[in-house]
């Protein structure tokens, strides 16, 4: 059975979580892994003048590349998420927007250098719905990116998520969890080619590592 997103829940639930992570006086920061300071950094994404962030989140490292010159626009489902970090970061030229990712790359007529997902849009999205959309909103050569924890061994595909526990109002959403192989095989069918999947091991061993997946638009 197929994955049933409820938008309106999921818009519920990222309300709430965005009043615990967003924080007044954080700072512009761009790190791929949950680690702070560890694993590769902005350079993944090549050499963009234009990124898209899907699942901006905070928008902390849409705010570090405009630092650097890059022009960055990003999407999160969340209202509330969305005011906190346009108000934070707007005087760094950084544009912020509400929506759901599938309608807003379905109707944006932008074109993007690269695009990318930080333990974001990627994670909570269905992969044979998403792909095509962003190979198209990519220029030739442009590169998509990504992050988000592996997948559990023998946990593959839509994996349930229940908001703060398990009581109260069922509100929920899906998070999609694949091999580093069986990420390769969604790109390439979706279009993309040069595809690179793999987990980072963490600072400390036997700690949880970081799924790092790359691919290039022809």
């Amino acid at each position: 059975m197929p994955a049933r997103h409820n938008i309106a829940h999921e818009t519920e639930l990222w309300d709430a979580f965005a009043a615990s992570a967003f924080k007044d006086d954080m700072e512009p920061s761009f790190c791929w892994t949950q680690y702070a300071g560890h694993g590769p950094g902005p350079e993944l994404l090549g050499a963009p003048s234009s990124v898209l962030e899907i699942g901006c989140g905070t928008g902390r490292a849409l705010a570090f590349l405009a630092g650097t010159g890059v022009e960055g626009r990003g999407v999160d489902l969340s209202p509330v998420m969305v005011e906190k970090a346009a108000a934070r970061w707007g005087r760094l030229g950084v544009g912020i927007e509400r929506g759901e990712v599938l309608g807003y790359l379905a109707e944006d007529q932008r074109s993007y250098d690269a695009v990318y997902s930080i333990f974001g849009a990627v994670w909570f999205t269905d992969p044979a719905k998403l792909f095509p959309l962003v190979r198209k909103r990519l220029v030739p050569g442009g590169r998509l990116v990504f992050s988000q924890p592996p997948a559990i061994p023998g946990a593959y595909g839509p994996q349930g998520m229940y908001k703060g526990g398990f009581a109260g109002r069922a509100m929920f959403t899906y998070r999609y969890s694949y091999t580093p192989r069986k990420w390769c095989g969604l790109l390439r069918r979706a279009g993309f080619t040069d595809t690179h999947a793999e987990v980072l091991a963490a600072p400390a061993d036997g700690h949880i590592g970081t799924l790092i997946v790359r691919a290039v638009a022809p």
